[in-house]
């Protein structure tokens, strides 16, 4: 049974936006591309006249760069990542997915220049701001690429499917524009068919063989400090920390846990998002009666002001215990939970936690209290 876990491990609001203005900004980027093609056919109407179609694509492309800048400031203020202001108008300037995030710069900045330029269109001529005005349709590309390689719900079928519907809508409309093709620029069909067949093709490649495969984080450029150590890896860190005082072969054994104990944990809360959901990794110093180090991983989907677990890995290892415990959360209620934890050796305790965690320094205190069970 999923439980959930309180506000204070719960992703923030600026994740929330932040994914939300990113998939409404393709929808609007998409919907600005189709009409600025398919109006350039002149297709026009008693309903939908000229000017009509022109104002529809100005305000869309207009409220594209809207959303685009709360996309910006609200990943920023997520904090999650490690980028600023800056690397949000200045392309591959950012040490977390410096490719895949500056693509998205890079389409945002083309997007400016586009409304800069126009509304400067009488100074700057027809004919340059007309050349200015196709960096719109490369914008599109790249960022599809942008939404691909460093979305966080690209793993996620509906983000998928919108995708697809948005490079659908896209290729309809460029059909279309190809079948009005003049006579006069005949030569540019073959290119810009061949053009039309080689991008959906290539980002569906792209797709299965980079974004939806394992490992994807780390070779997007993802910064080690945040994958998040897997739960094999802080098991293994945690035996280390535990053998380091044990003794050598045929010396004597240090004793298992004889007792109850009640000690003091202090540490760090460290949460990020992950397909569906997100991560919460909890890394504790454990002082008192019992000493060592507890870490602590919970996965979960968002459910109200919190998140509904879907699984969790607890490593306690301490001194004078020659292994590892480890088990899983057996019941979580807000920042409290309790869980059975076993060594190598059998030897099995059951521990519960109640946590104070600091959302401002994302710094966490409280006790833990642990009973071995003898067989």
């Amino acid at each position: 049974m999923s439980l959930a876990v309180g506000a204070t491990l719960s992703p923030s609001a600026y994740w929330y936006l932040a994914r939300g203005t990113g998939a409404v900004a393709l929808v609007l980027l998409t919907a600005s591309v189709v009409i600025g093609i398919v109006g350039s056919v002149r297709v026009v109407t008693a309903r939908w006249p000229r000017f009509a179609i022109d104002a529809v694509h100005r305000d869309v492309s207009l409220l594209v760069i809207v959303v685009l800048a709360i996309h910006i400031v609200t990943s920023v203020l997520d904090g999650f990542a490690p980028i600023t202001l800056l690397d949000g108008v200045i392309p591959f300037n950012s040490p977390y997915r410096p490719l895949w995030l500056g693509l998205g710069t890079l389409s945002f900045d083309l997007l400016v220049a586009i409304a800069v330029t126009s509304i400067v269109r009488r100074r700057l001529g027809y004919r340059a701001w007309r050349t200015v005005h196709w960096l719109a349709y490369a914008s599109w590309p790249v960022a599809v690429l942008h939404g691909l390689g460093t979305g966080s719900d690209v793993k996620q079928w509906w983000m998928l499917a919108l995708t697809v519907i948005c490079i659908v809508a896209v290729l309809a409309a460029v059909w279309t524009r190809i079948a009005h093709v003049s006579s006069e620029h005949a030569g540019l069909r073959a290119p810009a068919t061949a053009l039309a067949v080689i991008t959906p093709v290539g980002l569906m490649i792209f797709t299965i063989a980079g974004p939806l495969q394992t490992g994807w984080a780390r070779r997007a450029g993802t910064p080690s400090s945040l994958l998040g150590k897997s739960a094999s890896s802080s098991a293994a860190a945690a035996r280390s920390t535990a053998s380091a005082g044990s003794p050598s072969p045929g010396g004597t054994r240090p004793p298992a846990l004889r007792g109850p104990f009640v000690s003091t944990v202090a540490g760090n809360v460290h949460e990020r998002p992950a397909a569906g959901g997100a991560v919460v990794d909890l890394v504790l110093n454990v002082r008192g009666q019992a000493r060592g180090v507890l870490r602590v991983r919970i996965a979960g989907t968002p459910i109200g002001a919190g998140l509904s677990m879907t699984g969790s890995q607890v490593d306690l290892a301490l001194a004078g215990v020659p292994s590892v415990l480890e088990g899983t959360i057996d019941s979580l209620r807000g920042s409290e939970f309790s869980a059975r934890l076993t060594d190598s050796q059998g030897s099995a305790v059951e521990v519960h936690a109640a946590l104070q965690i600091d959302i401002q320094s994302d710094s966490v205190t409280g006790t833990l209290s642990g009973t071995p069970e003898h067989g």
